[in-house]
């Protein structure tokens, strides 16, 4: 039976400086051309929405770091996220009961357009569907950073983006790639997803290629100095308001380094003349078909239990990597 009535439902929102409160709200039958999406699983993507959560999104990107259906404004208080997964319960026979992922917030139920619920592929769980958006930055970057077969590749960083880049740039054959991090207990993920591992100080220098993702000015540090002369530093991170240190003396120049940035936004323009946003995400989608993927998620948490576990999931000492929420 399709939807034709308004909905309860429940949404997390930043209310102040490391403040949040699931919120009740009504949501309106869906309008011509929308689906109601009950949701089944979404994902902190926990660099950007540490950001949000400490209110520390700089003024002047305010109007960029809007994600697609977010409510509110920045600094407080914001609906925020963009990495849900539901079952749509509505719309035409082809679409109703069809598991989808969207770039919407942490809600219970929603309404989307239908051209922006893009349908799973059936050997891509809803679970692990939850890193799309990671993968999608993780795909664009790597079209910015144009590895090649056999490069020697450090990608510095072993978060979910940087994990992602190392794992794509492994596929590519004959590439050597190392995920860099102080954490020595990444190795062990970085064997999951194929890759080499080494802590900060002991990775191959003379790369052909350095991803930066750490978003620590010490790891654009070690990215310079793991690059090979005349090689690209593509740069991932985003800091917010924090002022950055890197050094471009020394031997930066006389090497002719490249230090290249890697945003999400916009289509990388080696594709962008050919590609939209919805066929990247849809590629994006696709690549997450491999189990090794799961090493990135930490076990899911009640979405009923956010606002007493949120803090301790983006707080820098978690160890978690993609945190699932589960809704029932």
């Amino acid at each position: 039976m399709a939807v034709s009535a308004s909905a309860n439902t429940s949404a997390l929102w930043y209310r102040g400086p490391k403040q949040v409160e699931l919120r009740q709200e009504v949501i309106p039958p869906p309008g011509a051309g929308e689906v109601r999406v009950k949701t089944l699983y979404s994902a902190i993507s926990r660099g950007t929405e540490s950001l949000v959560f400490d209110g520390r999104v700089p003024v002047g990107e305010f109007h960029r770091m809007r994600a697609p259906f977010m409510a509110g404004d920045f600094p407080f208080p914001v609906k925020y996220g963009y990495a849900a997964v539901g079952q749509i319960e509505n719309g035409s026979n082809s679409l109703r009961g069809k598991t989808v992922f969207a770039l919407y917030p942490h809600q219970t139920a929603f309404n989307i357009p239908a051209g922006a619920a893009v349908t799973l592929p059936e050997d891509v769980p809803p679970l692990r569907a939850v890193l799309a958006a990671n993968m999608e930055t993780a795909l664009n970057g790597v079209w910015d950073a144009a590895p090649g077969p056999a490069d020697r590749i450090a990608v510095v960083g072993a978060g979910v983006v940087g994990s992602l880049v190392a794992y794509l740039c492994g596929r590519i054959a004959g590439t050597d790639v190392t995920l860099v991090d102080i954490n020595s207990s990444r190795a062990e993920l970085a064997g999951q997803l194929g890759v080499g591992f080494a802590e900060a100080g002991n990775a191959k220098a003379d790369c052909d290629l350095v991803v930066h993702a750490s978003g620590s000015p010490d790891g654009l540090r070690t990215a310079l100095e793991l690059a090979g002369d005349e090689a690209t530093v593509l740069e991932m991170s985003w800091y917010g308001d924090a002022a950055v240190t890197a050094m471009l003396g020394g031997p930066f120049h006389s090497r002719r380094l490249r230090l290249v940035s890697s945003q999400v936004g916009h289509i990388a323009p080696s594709h962008r003349p050919r590609w939209t946003h919805g066929r990247r995400l849809a590629a994006a989608i696709a690549l997450l078909n491999d189990p090794r993927l799961d090493a990135l998620l930490a076990p899911a948490v009640a979405f009923g239990d956010l606002p007493e576990r949120l803090p301790g999931i983006l707080d820098a000492g978690s160890g978690i990597l993609c945190q699932p929420i589960i809704y029932s």
